[in-house]
């Protein structure tokens, strides 16, 4: 089992910045594939970013594609969302998800455990 919990989110204006954190309650944490997962009210789910065990290898959303960045840090545990240039569009309730096997995925149903989320809201 694998407990993750989300930290960082806020309000912040258009053109700014915020650092998601997701923090892990297991010690094979490193075994995991990380990613990050958003969803806006009345939308579906959709795919943000996410990296692999080692944090050698990561993939974004088209959208989010040279604005935010993934990383980890496998001695704390935790795993970690630049987001910077943050635009109305990118408001929503942030998700970090461990995905067993330890490769990137973009697929929801790959990962095995999720956290509770963290909002973001970008004013215009």
């Amino acid at each position: 089992q694998v407990q993750l919990i989300e930290s960082g989110g806020g309000l912040v204006q258009a053109g700014g910045s915020l650092r998601l954190s997701c923090a892990a309650s297991s010690r094979t944490f490193s075994m995991y594939a990380m990613g990050w997962f958003r969803q806006a009210p009345g939308k579906e789910r959709e795919f943000v970013a996410t990296i692999s065990r080692s944090g050698g290898i990561t993939y974004y959303a088209d959208s989010v594609k040279g604005r935010f960045t993934i990383s980890r840090d496998n001695a704390k545990n935790t795993v970690y969302l630049q987001m910077n240039s943050l635009e109305p569009e990118d408001a929503a309730v942030y998700y970090c998800a461990a995905a067993p096997g330890g490769s990137i995925t973009v697929a929801p149903s790959d990962y095995r455990y999720w956290g509770q989320g963290t909002q973001v809201t970008v004013s215009s």
